[in-house]
């Protein structure tokens, strides 16, 4: 390859660069704000299933790309938040939800932190319930411990010169 094609080939090649910075290879076009708007909402409100703690407006991976892309097309549909939502959850489960209805198999879940909570509030109380109160000491030991106190404030005084 001569000189001069290779350094047509490094333009072209530095020059095609920023294409790479679309995400997924286009954006979506709505007719209004609202719409938008729309759009932006239901991505936030969906979990990425592979990024698992990213929704997917923040989500790079191909499948939150492929999301994106079918929130786009029932959009396009006419279909309802809630038709969008309810197909997510039927392909991809309860997961893609950040707020998962209350049910019989997600009550855990939601009742989860509150026992816990209230377990180890229990746990602290039993424990200090059983701890032994301290009894006042008897006239011997009171006795006693006035003579160690005596003794003990006499070796440490310096000797008088």
């Amino acid at each position: 390859m001569n000189q001069p094609l290779r350094v047509f080939a490094l333009l072209l090649a530095l020059l095609s660069w920023p294409a790479l910075a679309v995400v997924n290879g286009h954006k979506y076009h709505f007719d209004d704000a609202e719409q938008i708007a729309r759009f932006q909402a239901l991505n936030e409100s969906l979990r990425c299933p592979k990024c698992q703690n990213q929704d997917l407006a923040d989500s790079n991976s191909p499948v939150a790309g492929d999301m994106r892309d079918k929130i786009y097309e029932l959009m396009q549909q006419g279909k309802t938040d809630d038709d969008i939502e309810n197909y997510m959850v039927a392909r991809y489960g309860d997961f893609v939800r950040y707020k998962p209805p209350f049910r019989a198999d997600t009550w855990l879940l939601w009742l989860g932190p509150v026992a816990a909570l209230v377990i180890g509030l229990l746990v602290v109380a039993m424990i200090r319930r059983g701890r032994p109160a301290v009894a006042p000491l008897t006239p011997e030991e009171q006795a006693r411990l006035q003579a160690l106190r005596a003794g003990a404030g006499s070796k440490n005084e310096e000797p008088k010169a």
